[in-house]
């Protein structure tokens, strides 16, 4: 290169799947054939009312035209519905929903938007890594905050709301949890809002996995009492839609702190495709028939997953909810990296490995239920003579 690249990216690494799925496409470019259980990328068709929105709209010479900063008005007023009725939350549609172009795309205009270099940011020691990528590439400093692995991974109060926080401004939070899959709860919620509260720390909920196995009520953080004064709420239609590749999410939260983040936003695009925004709130009317029959899926591939898991002697939790299981690998294996490469290189399968998401993760991996049923059943001929080195 004829320049240096920004000083940010000292910090920032190339996203690790970014790197494993180059490897695995070497791989098959020679032959390997690898069945790839560790990418959350829904495998499953939106629905056809959804296909059909956005066939029509892309039919319509009027609607290939630059589109408000604020997405369409009729996505937004079909957000809010879905959240009252989803979450019981009630959301002004025109200042208390900005549509996304997914929710990664927040997580960077979130942290433009309130971050200064310097500023000190809450990240849980198992988590999503673009919340410390980006929190690290504009300047900010990330620090990790404590799950109880003894209690489902819930945030340790104690420690929390005993450290001095004066300095951060920001925490990433994410319930349904991902990786580990611990399940939202209320009583967890209300006592993240009395911590912002009283820390006056803006929490920033990333809530993609809620329809996703979840047995209980689908919980949104708005939905605590307190909770619009101290919390925003990245949601999406990437997992709960099968909509991954269609690039579309929203933000929720008080009017004040979506202003800012759409002063960013508006220099960053210049608005979503109509055809994709109609397609979007076609989804949202999606009948609940149609989320049972792809949770049937998911469990159905689930207990593929539990069988396969038991041949690698590992340990997992029932309850968890999403499109993952995080299981633990056994005491004998000694590097969970090397591990996983000799599944990889020996037995052709590719499972992710938990220090991705965290040091806290050393001991565990994911593997994704987004892969269809011979896909798993064939990983478990490959594995069938699999037996740990002892």
């Amino acid at each position: 290169m004829i320049i240096h690249p920004a000083d940010r990216l000292n910090k920032v690494k190339e996203y690790y799947f970014s790197k494993k799925l180059q490897e695995i496409r070497d791989l098959n470019k020679r032959g390997y054939d690898i069945l790839n259980l560790g990418i959350g990328s829904p495998d499953m068709m939106p629905s056809r009312a959804t296909i059909n929105a956005l066939v029509d709209s892309a039919r319509n010479p009027k609607n290939h035209g630059y589109q408000p900063y604020r997405g369409i008005a009729e996505l937004r007023d079909a957000i809010s519905r879905w959240c009252s009725k989803t979450y019981r939350v009630d959301l002004n549609p025109d200042h208390e929903i900005l549509p996304l172009m997914g929710s990664k795309e927040g997580i960077m205009h979130i942290s433009l938007a309130f971050l200064n270099p310097g500023d000190k940011v809450l990240v849980p020691e198992l988590g999503y890594p673009a919340y410390r990528a980006v929190t690290e590439m504009v300047g900010a400093v990330a620090e990790t905050y404590p799950l109880l692995e003894e209690e489902n991974w819930i945030p340790d109060f104690d420690f929390l709301f005993n450290a001095d926080l004066d300095q951060f401004k920001i925490m990433w939070i994410n319930y349904p949890h991902m990786p580990t899959g611990s399940p939202p709860k209320l009583e967890v919620f209300d006592r993240l809002v009395q911590l912002a509260h009283e820390k006056k720390i803006l929490l920033c909920h990333d809530n993609p996995y809620s329809l996703v196995l979840n047995q209980g009520q689908p919980i949104s953080l708005l939905y605590a009492e307190g909770a619009f004064e101290v919390a925003i709420e990245l949601n999406s239609f990437s997992k709960s839609h099968n909509m991954a590749g269609w690039r579309i999410g929203w933000l929720s939260g008080k009017r004040e702190y979506l202003n800012e983040v759409l002063k960013v936003k508006s220099n960053f695009d210049s608005g979503m495709f109509k055809g994709i925004q109609e397609a979007a709130v076609a989804a949202l009317d999606n009948p609940q028939e149609w989320h049972d029959q792809r949770n049937q899926v998911y469990k159905d591939r689930r207990e593929l997953v539990y069988e396969l898991l038991r041949k690698l002697d590992c340990s997992w939790k029932e309850e968890e909810v999403g499109m993952f299981i995080w299981a633990k690998i056994p005491d004998a294996i000694e590097d969970v990296e090397q591990w996983v490469d000799e599944i990889l290189y020996t037995y052709k399968v590719f499972i992710t490995p938990g220090f991705v998401f965290g040091e806290k993760g050393s001991r565990y991996i994911r593997v994704s239920l987004c892969s269809d049923v011979e896909m798993f059943r064939q990983a478990l001929e490959r594995l069938k003579d699999y037996k740990i080195e002892t």
